[in-house]
């Protein structure tokens, strides 16, 4: 599946060091860098206590709480799941089920659209009984049976994680089974009494990025010390993990030698013996293998056998043979977003101008490939939520930002029936989106999505909260809602925000996959500032063409959207009256060393090359700070447990502004990892605050804002 490449990039990031002497000397807010350091602590809960009074204080943060946590814990989300071995698998949360359950029902109860659920593990009894505030992660069980499991469980929401076996069949962690202690851990299983497993393993074992660098074959009841290696790649490189596609009886080895963030060598063993170099490009991402064939999508060019195969395309390669075919090539506008192999063909989820279509790929003799289209609503984002497990059928969504999800069932002839739809979370009878383009400064036009009443489009003032991610090869799509739930989404947005007056607007800015492969490329290293450039171009679009102005106009984005927050602010602070900034990546001279940072120099570039710091220095936030300047006064928020992007980057940024003279509000949860949250609860109380920081800065007063519109 496309998304693997995704999951493996967020399998961990790595506690950082204490700033060295020479750091602390040249950097006079280094101390901040210590994660559970006296003084840093001191000064986040210091911070805290000044910023969250006053936020929570607000008349509107109360009821948007409220309006928050109904909708995150509400059983009246959609339940999806994917199929395996003739049940769907579903992992749940709601105000009853704060960390979650693991659930399945059978297939046949689940397409009546009446699923009779029965619990797998219970995540909060599990906390309870042991005493640990466990947090669920990934869940890898052994197909085609889906009995033999590895469970990942968090200490607070952390990436670096257990795994634990547990047996689906009784219910039950597996007494004397596997157990892989809290590291940052891939895994797969070979067969039910032999795991592939990359983590770390002492001295040696961890590439500078943070990641594993040895993957070893583990047998049951063996010492992971003892278990002998399988595969090493270099201390330079980003990280090598493992995966097992159990095909037509076989075991097909795949090794992911990562040598930069997006760049992979690729090497494979039937049965995980006797490893060979693959001839792909380095660009491209497995997705599983069918009818012996490994299936590849591709982000660059690939020329093979004397056939070129463009960069946004799928090709299958034959494992035996060697030779290769095309499967379904992207045009100028499309992206290919994910992709899952059944039992005969594929599925795939694809854009067309950022919107969502589904197709069937089938391979007929003489090794060409035909898609099919799957029949689903227009105009919104289609998800494939399952395909495979040991069947042609799939499951997928479709919703818009003011569209409820709904999900549907599609059979082997691919004709989609509707298993449940969910219910609307607000009232959008009045509300109205559009897709527009803006001309950046390089003259392409960039799309985006703008949603309010009617009448709030023309307003000429209405508060408006823009938003944008440009990086990592991932779109920005106009969702209704997903777990985890962002402020960005329809169902949230459409209740706390819209209905309120304000305007939602999503900025499909470059970095990102809304055009593919191509779209992502343009922006990286030397080329970030086209993302930046992007965001602004759309925020002067929205007041040249009457929707806001500079003072109504707010914009949010988090992880790599909080680097973006943080040059927009240095940039054009002219064109802002609100900026929430999340777990941020902020000091670009740093970055490297704190966190998972060193991973993503495919992405920015190495500051510790002066060829490269050099454009990284024109718009790293941290140093581009500066006195005298009228920054709006931003929101920022991290946790302490993010051992993704380094909780430093929060703290340095608001102690500089404080030192130039700048107020800020600051949140710093002491748990919950890159998500920033470990619960719902947290979830609810965090968007809470983002929303009543934008309603307080952006919108007249509560006895206004707050009218009969907010029901």
């Amino acid at each position: 599946m496309l998304k693997r490449v995704f999951a493996a990039a967020i399998v961990a990031g790595v506690a950082a060091q204490g700033a060295t002497a020479q750091d602390k000397t040249a950097d006079p807010y280094a101390f901040l860098e210590e994660i559970e350091g006296a003084k840093a602590i001191a000064w986040a809960k210091k911070e805290n206590a000044r910023s969250l009074p006053e936020l929570e204080a607000d008349p509107r943060f109360a009821p948007m709480r409220e309006e928050a946590l109904a909708i995150l814990t509400s059983t009246d989300r959609l339940a999806t799941g994917a199929i395996h071995n003739g049940a769907v698998y579903n992992f749940w949360q709601d105000e009853t089920n704060v960390r979650g359950v693991w659930r399945r029902a059978s297939v046949e109860s689940f397409r009546s659209g009446a699923p009779e659920w029965e619990t797998v593990l219970d995540f909060d009894k599990l906390a309870e009984d042991e005493g640990e505030n466990w947090v669920h992660g990934d869940i890898n069980c052994l197909s085609p049976e889906y009995r033999h499991c590895m469970i990942e469980m968090s200490y607070g929401g952390k990436d670096a994680a257990v795994w634990r076996e547990f047996d689906s069949q009784t219910k039950q962690f597996v007494e004397g089974g596997f157990y892989l202690p809290e590291a940052k851990t891939s895994l797969d299983w070979l067969d039910e009494n032999t795991l592939l497993v990359a983590t770390e393993r002492g001295e040696g074992s961890l590439t500078t990025s943070g990641y594993p660098r040895t993957i070893v074959r583990l047998a049951r009841g063996a010492a992971l010390a003892d278990a002998p290696l399988v595969f090493e790649g270099a201390a330079e490189d980003v990280w090598v993990w493992a995966s097992v596609d159990h095909d037509g009886g076989e075991a097909h080895v795949f090794i992911d030698k990562r040598v930069s963030f997006f760049e992979s060598e690729r090497s494979y063993g039937l049965g995980g013996e006797n490893f060979s170099r693959l001839p792909l490009p380095l660009n491209a991402d497995f997705q599983g293998v069918l009818g012996g064939r490994a299936i590849f999508f591709l982000r660059e060019t690939w020329s093979h056998q004397g056939k070129d195969y463009p960069l946004g395309s799928i090709v299958a390669y034959d494992l035996k043979s060697g030779g290769a075919e095309m499967v379904m090539a992207a045009s100028g506008s499309q992206s290919i977003e994910s992709v899952e192999v059944g039992e005969s063909g594929l599925v795939v989820s694809y854009l067309e101008d950022v919107s969502g279509k589904a197709a069937r790929l089938s391979r007929k003799k003489g090794g060409k490939w035909t898609a099919k289209e799957i029949r689903l609503p227009p105009n919104g984002v289609v998800k494939l939520t399952s395909a495979g497990g040991g069947t042609d059928d799939a499951m997928l969504t479709f919703e818009s930002l003011t569209t409820p999800q709904s999900l549907y069932y599609v059979a082997a002839d691919n004709k989609a029936s509707t298993i449940a739809s969910m219910p609307a979370f607000y009232d959008a009878s009045d509300v109205v989106v559009e897709q527009r383009f803006a001309t950046s400064a390089d003259g392409t036009n960039i799309p985006y999505f703008i949603m309010g009443k009617g009448s709030a489009l023309k307003a000429g003032d209405a508060p408006t909260v823009q938003y944008a991610y440009g990086g990592f090869l991932s779109a920005t799509l106009p969702v209704y809602y997903e777990d985890p739930s962002r402020p960005q989404h329809g169902a949230l947005a459409g209740k706390m925000w819209v209905s309120r007056g304000g305007v939602l607007v999503l900025s499909n800015i470059r970095g990102g996959s809304e055009y593919g492969p191509r779209w992502h490329q343009a922006a990286l290293k030397e080329h970030r500032q086209r993302a930046f450039d992007d965001f602004i171009a759309i925020s002067e679009d929205l007041i040249s063409s009457g929707v806001t102005s500079a003072d109504k106009l707010g914009a949010i984005g988090r992880s790599n959207g909080g680097l973006l927050m943080g040059a927009i602010m240095t940039q054009r602070p002219d064109l802002y009256g609100a900026i929430v900034n999340g777990v941020p990546l902020f000091d670009m001279k740093r970055y490297t060393k704190l966190g998972a940072g060193a991973s993503w120099i495919g992405e920015y570039g190495d500051p510790e090359k002066p060829e490269e710091w050099a454009y990284i220095s024109k718009y790293s936030p941290q140093q581009n700070l500066a006195a005298g300047k009228e920054y709006p006064k931003i929101f920022l928020y991290t946790s302490t447990q993010d051992d993704r992007v380094h909780p430093g980057h929060a703290r340095k940024a608001g102690a500089k502004l404080r030192d130039l003279g700048y107020d800020f509000f600051y949140y710093e949860n002491m748990e919950g990892g890159h998500g920033g949250t470990a619960n719902q609860d947290q979830l609810a109380y965090r968007i809470a605050l983002e929303y009543a920081y934008f309603a307080r800065m952006l919108m007249s007063s509560p006895s206004i804002a707050d009218g009969e519109d907010a029901d």
